[in-house]
């Protein structure tokens, strides 16, 4: 395969676990709620879809228990801040520090175990074509699924009934829960659906791009996740766009080394971490531009009646 071209794939492959568990995060904060637990829900997530892929053989299966065990996670957290009205930062923090603990102790036992080999998946057709068959069409089919969900949540944000009241939540729960709609519900339902998409991106990671499982296997994604939300702006297609970039610089380090650049292996590591501070803070130069996108009501609690 050309060089160019398996950079190109390797690129979408990293982008694509990010990009699941951005948009997850985005319509968590479209709904005002802000989840800094994406870590450890990612790694929850990840040990539980290695689990279910090492027990069933499959991969549907696999998927399926992640995003169940990141849906109840993240609703653990919901019906904390939502309903006791716990602080979002720090019940975040503790929902991620958490999921780091328990999946190391449940992972114990699979540590060092690996998944079969998978059948390789192409799009028929496509994948003949010279260079970008190489490049786009012979990836796993999440990869085209983080595309899909991207347009979906667009449409659903944007176009559709229950998108508007979800955003209308997001900007002012007050007149939302006034006008008769149940506030904590539909951020509930934001929540704890945005934990599932944590929770297929944290499989993706153990049962696809790795696959196996090691403590700490999410090794930063979930807050690089959380990040991308800010660097978009809110927007879906600016969190896949900006998946596929930090994707590319996580790959750019690979690229390097085999081209025999002789840069520090550390430095290297550092540089999709370094990339995500950079960007940040030159979005945060500008914070009127920061103001007017994000949701009014993120991370603010909601009390009903008063």
């Amino acid at each position: 395969m050309n060089e160019a071209a398996l950079l190109i794939a390797a690129t979408l492959a990293s982008g694509t676990p990010l990009a699941i568990a951005g948009l997850g995060l985005l319509l968590n904060e479209k709904a005002g709620v802000l989840n800094l637990g994406a870590e450890g829900i990612m790694l929850v997530a990840a040990i539980a879809g290695f689990a279910a892929a090492l027990s069933s053989g499959s991969d549907v299966v696999a998927f399926g228990a992640a995003a169940v065990a990141g849906a109840l996670l993240a609703g653990v957290f919901g019906l904390l801040v939502i309903w006791l009205n716990t602080n979002q930062y720090a019940t975040g923090l503790a929902v991620s520090l958490f999921g780091y603990g328990f999946s190391a102790f449940v992972g114990l036992e699979f540590v060092g175990k690996k998944l079969g080999e998978r059948q390789p998946f192409e799009v028929p057709v496509l994948a003949d074509i010279p260079f970008v068959g190489s490049a786009l069409f012979k990836q796993h089919p999440m990869v085209y699924l983080a595309i899909v969900l991207a347009l979906a949540m667009m449409w659903f944000l944007y176009k559709s009934r229950a998108g508007l009241v979800l955003r209308a939540i997001g900007e002012s729960p007050d007149s939302a829960h006034a006008l008769g709609y149940p506030v904590r519900l539909v951020r509930l339902a934001a929540v704890m659906a945005g934990g599932g998409l944590c929770g297929v991106a944290g499989a993706y990671l153990s049962v696809v791009y790795a696959p196996l499982w090691v403590e700490g296997l999410v090794a930063g994604r979930g807050w690089i996740a959380l990040a991308l939300t800010t660097f978009a702006t809110w927007r879906p297609a600016r969190v896949l766009l900006g998946a596929y970039l930090f994707g590319g610089v996580t790959m750019a380090q690979f690229a390097l080394q085999g081209a025999g650049v002789q840069v520090s292996s550390q430095l290297l590591a550092m540089a999709p971490y370094l990339a995500t501070i950079i960007v940040l803070a030159l979005i945060s130069r500008n914070p009127t531009w920061i103001r007017i996108n994000m949701p009014a009501s993120l991370g603010k609690p909601f009390h009903p009646g008063t």
